[in-house]
């Protein structure tokens, strides 16, 4: 039904920052709104900006006229922010006569802006450490005494190493992995909570637990290193209490701050945690502790340094709990020991009840999968992941690892006394705190799965960076994976804030080593890789993230800032091609583990990998001309420009071996690329497809892509007319292939196509991963052209409906929440006909592109289109 009203509006955001939002960190931050519904056509000719300020207690409003459509990140209309205001903002906007009711407020709060914010220090245990070692964590505190009674409180807390803090003995928020994994020395985040509600007039406490995380903890494969960023665990708090007279009192870290032992005994992100309840300082973070008997194991911190200037303030959401899942099965497996299988591979950990006799250890270890009855920890390499609880006798106790997290599905608990019952174990899934906003379903029940497979990998490996797995001694930021999987996660998620910020770290990164760029970024020695590698589809992650971001939120700002990040990748690889404009030396990954290359040699692939490099060359030099076109550069548009299609003409000489597109590698992921990176002329491209589709079929629809082929390949043969091969591909069941894991019971996608062999055994080589995204990459396709909803223009401004039935498929529906709102379209097809409905927010442009049907352009609202088939 036809929207007949004007609706107040409503996902207001401040600086790409949610309602509720603290320590923003612009002085200017811009905003945006929705509509969520208008009257069919309806176009905003007007808004009005609300804005109230508070500090100290005192509040100004004001209103400010925005002229126009804008309602994504409008300029901050007000003077500049201060750090600790908060903002309250409401919005009401007007067109054709009709105005609209206001929005709900939505409030947020800066943080510290200037390094004169800050007060606190950098403070840690005072013992001696032995560096490159497993050390104990150690806990931090402090005693005050507050003058007044508190109207307004706020912690800001960052630390060498994780932390969680306390006030007054309970808990203050409920992120983990605090400040999550940047490039620490260069940047580190902090984060801000109320606690207004955790603290009186008096007596006051504050602690803080600490854990080595990815700071000095072990991290990396083939052994890992330890203290990749520094040898000091350390945190740094600042307690800002306000009271009713506009006064300020502030209890921040400094040297009056104790450090002691508490019942963490060993804490590792790829090891897991050993929890002794009897090491427990009762009390340790509640006012009064000083004088107890457990204070004597406590003695001065030690300060350290921080220059204030490199802390930041968060620009992603952190992480947090995003769910709990019950075991679906409990199998017993003699005295005390329990296999519990939850369902679905993820990453996160155990929170158990526990009652046990003083002394008593609980240990769990996780696994993804299970072979031959027992826990598959093959693929962990040396990550243990193992945690253990030691009872101190006193009853029944909730416990979950602080300073850890696991990938698995299944988890074998020992050491447990009696009966374990629904509610003792219960896997708390941990993801940075994304926003879900695309869906997708479909008449196959494989294709649905596959899709929900997707999602969980997406989940599983956005922990505070875009990693390649939840499990293994890896978990790395490779930039080869973020390149092919970026535009699919961006359907599935709000990602953007979180990528924006990664991406600064490798423009940091980037300019450490000079040429090239890192495979992973933040940095960490990893043997095989020096980190100045240049490697064709992961340094073009400089190019191709900030592009899909753009082209998907319309925000200019991210090609801004990250083009000379772009534009020094392009410069280097184009250097080290030489005139010839052909990358045909130096070390390359390639296809990466295409189904031919053997279990111990994932680079031996079948497509050349300089035909792949050259390629990337070729799509990397076109899109950072796109990204001067877009910022009004023209000159150097039409460099870049010239200069892509300088090494297309280059591409085509060296491998394509005539007119009919054959190339020297006959190769689905060599096509693939060569069509999809527009390589080829018109003739050799409709070759290059008849072959493509050749191949697919001459292989019963099996697959035979890597990392760099799988997330082009349907849409190569839809483009070039052959969308029937892209369905068979699709819809293959038997190895290798998308369904293939999906058979064998799998809930995340895989790194290999057959992680997991027929039999039921593990791939033989070292590297197998069952919780890896790149393979489904394929996501973006289901979204665009199976469900058919795509971006037309950067942000959505414009949407295309462009559905392509085929295969077995008799419906599908896709919808996402865009930057406007939320758009959607589901399609049928009963009796010879194809049933199209669909959703276009206010403010957005539709265009139907049908299969028989004329393209059509329609505005915001409901549709509904038959075609004949």
């Amino acid at each position: 039904m036809e929207a007949t009203r004007l609706s107040a509006p409503a996902r207001l955001a401040l600086g790409g920052h949610r309602d509720g939002a603290l320590a923003l960190g612009s002085t200017t931050p811009r905003i945006s709104w929705t509509v969520p519904e208008a009257p069919s056509g309806w176009v905003q000719e007007e808004a009005v900006v609300e804005i109230t300020r508070v500090v100290g207690g005192r509040r100004s409003s004001r209103s400010f006229a925005v002229g126009g459509a804008a309602r994504i990140r409008t300029g901050w209309p007000d003077e500049p922010l201060r750090s600790r205001e908060r903002v309250e903002l409401r919005v009401r906007v007007a067109g054709g006569g009709l105005t609209s009711p206001w929005s709900d407020a939505a409030v947020f709060e800066t943080g510290l802006m200037w390094p004169s914010d800050w007060a606190a220090q950098m403070v840690g245990p005072g013992w001696p450490e032995a560096p490159g070692t497993d050390r104990r964590p150690a806990l931090v505190r402090t005693e005050a005494v507050l003058r007044g009674a508190p109207v307004r409180a706020r912690l800001y807390v960052t630390a060498h190493g994780l932390v969680e803090m306390e006030v007054n003995g309970r808990r203050v928020g409920c992120d983990e992995l605090v400040p999550g994994w940047t490039v620490y020395g260069e940047r580190l985040a902090y984060r801000a909570y109320d606690v207004t509600g955790l603290v009186e007039e008096g007596p006051v406490a504050v602690g803080a637990w600490l854990g080595d995380g990815w700071y000095r903890g072990r991290i990396g494969f083939e052994g890992g290193s330890f203290d990749n960023f520094g040898t000091d665990l350390g945190v740094m708090a600042q307690l800002e209490v306000g009271f009713a007279d506009g006064t300020t009192q502030t209890v921040a870290t400094d040297g009056s701050w104790q450090a002691g032992f508490g019942p963490i005994l060993f804490s590792g992100l790829y090891e897991g945690e050993i929890y002794d309840a009897r090491e427990m300082p009762e009390g340790w973070s509640r006012a009064g502790f000083s004088g107890t008997p457990a204070a004597s194991g406590f003695s001065p911190v030690r300060v350290g340094r921080r220059d204030p200037a490199t802390l930041v303030a968060p620009s992603a959401e952190p992480v947090r709990c995003a769910g709990r899942i019950e075991p679906v099965s409990v199998e017993p497996r003699g005295e005390g020991r329990y296999l519990l299988d939850f369902g679905q591979n993820a990453a996160g950990r155990l929170r158990l009840r526990i009652d046990a006799p003083r002394g008593a250890t609980v240990t769990i270890r996780h696994a993804e999968v299970l072979e031959g009855g027992e826990l598959g920890t093959r693929p962990l390499r040396r990550a243990v992941a193992t945690d253990s609880y030691t009872s101190d006798g006193r009853g029944p106790a909730e416990w979950e690892p602080r300073f850890t997290i696991h990938g698995f599905r299944y988890a074998e608990v020992s050491g447990w006394h009696g009966p374990l019952r629904p509610g003792d174990a219960v896997f708390r899934v941990l993801h940075t705190d994304i926003e879900r906003t695309g869906w997708f379903e479909c008449s196959h029940p494989g294709v649905t799965r596959l899709h929900r497979n997707v999602v969980w990998s997406t989940r599983s490996n956005f922990v505070s960076i875009p990693t390649d797995c939840p499990q293994r001694d890896e978990r790395l930021g490779w930039l080869g994976d973020i390149q092919v999987f970026c535009p699919t996660a961006q359907y599935l998620f709000d990602v953007a804030p979180m990528l924006t910020d990664w991406m600064r770290d490798v423009w940091i990164e980037q300019r450490r080593v000079g040429a090239g760029v890192p495979v992973y970024v933040p940095w960490i020695p990893g043997g095989f890789w020096n980190g100045k590698n240049a490697i064709a589809a992961w340094g073009d992650a400089t190019t191709v993230v900030p592009w899909s971001l753009y082209e998907q939120t319309g925000d200019r700002d991210v090609l801004a800032r990250q083009l000379p990040s772009a534009q020094k990748w392009v410069e280097d690889i184009l250097r080290l091609a030489g005139p010839s404009r052909v990358w045909d030396g130096g070390l390359q990954l390639g296809d990466w583990l295409d189904p031919s290359a053997p279990p111990d040699n994932p680079l031996q692939a079948m497509t050349d990998a300089h035909l792949i490099a050259t390629a990337y060359m070729a799509r990397s030099t076109r899109l950072l001309g796109l990204m001067h076109e877009t910022l009004g550069h023209a000159g150097e548009a039409r460099r870049w420009a010239a200069e892509a299609s300088a090494v297309a003409e280059a591409f085509r000489g060296r491998y394509a071996l005539d007119e009919d597109g054959r190339l020297s590698s006959d190769t689905q992921a060599a096509y693939a690329l060569a069509i999809a990176f527009d390589l080829l002329t018109p003739e050799q491209r409709l070759g290059a497809g008849e072959r493509l589709a050749e191949l697919v079929r001459a292989a019963g629809g099996a697959i035979s892509t890597g990392f760099a082929g799988t997330p082009v390949v349907t849409r190569a043969l839809q483009d070039t007319g052959h969308l029937e091969e892209a369905y068979l591909l699709l819809e293959h069941e038997d190895c290798p292939s998308w369904l293939y894991p999906v058979s064998m019971g799998a809930t995340t996608t895989w790194e290999r196509w057959d992680s997991m062999l027929p039999d039921g055994t593990i791939n033989p080589g070292e590297m197998t991963s069952f919780n890896h995204y790149a393979l489904g990459a394929v996501a973006q396709w289901l979204h665009e052209s199976v469900a058919g909803l795509a971006p037309d223009a950067p942000g959505y401004r414009r949407i295309r409906f462009a559905p392509r039935p085929g295969g077995s498929l008799t419906w599908a529906r896709t919808t996402r929440q865009t930057p406007y709102g939320l758009a959607g379209i589901e399609w049928r097809i009963e009796g010879g006909t194809m049933t199209v409905r669909g959703r276009v927010p206010v403010g957005v442009t539709g265009i139907l592109d049908l299969p028989g049907l004329p393209v059509e352009t329609v505005g915001n609202g409901a549709f509904t289109r038959s075609v004949a088939m």
